[in-house]
């Protein structure tokens, strides 16, 4: 059984490189944790500098089950062995919470850190179960009711860092929006790490703000298939290298 995960420096860009979508969505998109780990170790010699990745099962599925996990972690250390690793624990895998957390509790090959939405219900627990296997935490925070859910919790300072998470929303309202979830979380915990990031549309807009922000920042298939200007992202490594870019002009 592995021991206690290794302890993560903040990352400025993460990598993530496959999410929730189907691998038919984009040929860089792999059921073979071996394929995905040599597109994300790509994705790293172009400057990105942690990944976050969704471990599948033989079809494809997102998927918590300690042999996944355990083959997905494998698969990525020995792509990229100095590189900070983390995992989602998404409600959507696996909808009952106790069958969750007990997946979670039997994860023998341990990421450094693992993304939790707190607006999904029985967050608490999922976070309380990571802290024990010592797996550190992204707090996923949404919207203003994953915010308070984060505010009560007593594992709110011990967190790696907070995801503000944008959905597929128009480029004119990614400033106001993630403006304002930054201010309450800076509110309650000054110092902790704040990553930035889209979705679809508000992808390349959230990269741009985090850049001039000075916030951390992610990109990948899971967020995007399309590159700045519209063209589609032959793999993970092209769109770091845009976000490379994008990043240096701001």
């Amino acid at each position: 059984m592995a021991g206690p995960a290794r302890e993560v420096p903040r990352a400025l860009m993460q990598v993530c490189v496959n999410g929730a979508q189907d691998i038919a969505d984009h040929p860089a998109l792999h059921a073979d944790p071996g394929l995905a780990a040599a597109d994300a170790a790509r994705a790293i010699a172009a400057g990105a500098g942690a990944i976050h990745v969704h471990p599948k099962d033989a079809e494809g599925r997102d998927s918590m089950s300690p042999d996944d996990v355990a083959r997905w972690v494998r698969a990525f250390r020995e792509a990229c062995p100095e590189t900070p690793l983390g995992v989602t624990t998404g409600a959507w895998i696996q909808p009952d919470i106790e069958r969750r957390i007990h997946a979670i509790a039997r994860w023998t090959e341990l990421p450094d850190f693992a993304s939790l939405n707190w607006h999904e219900a029985g967050a608490p627990r999922v976070a309380d179960m990571l802290h024990r296997r010592g797996v550190r935490i992204e707090a996923g925070i949404w919207d203003a009711t994953g915010l308070a859910a984060w505010r009560e919790s007593p594992l709110r300072g011990e967190c790696l860092r907070v995801l503000i998470e944008l959905p597929d929303e128009a480029a004119e309202v990614v400033r106001g929006h993630a403006e304002g979830l930054i201010a309450h979380v800076r509110a309650e915990e000054p110092d902790i790490a704040i990553l930035l990031h889209g979705e679809a549309r508000s992808a390349w807009p959230a990269l741009a703000l985090a850049a001039e922000l000075g916030l951390e920042s992610r990109i990948g298939l899971e967020d995007t298939l399309v590159l700045p200007d519209g063209r589609p992202a032959a793999d993970n490594a092209s769109l770091v290298r845009a976000a490379a870019a994008l990043a240096g002009g701001a």
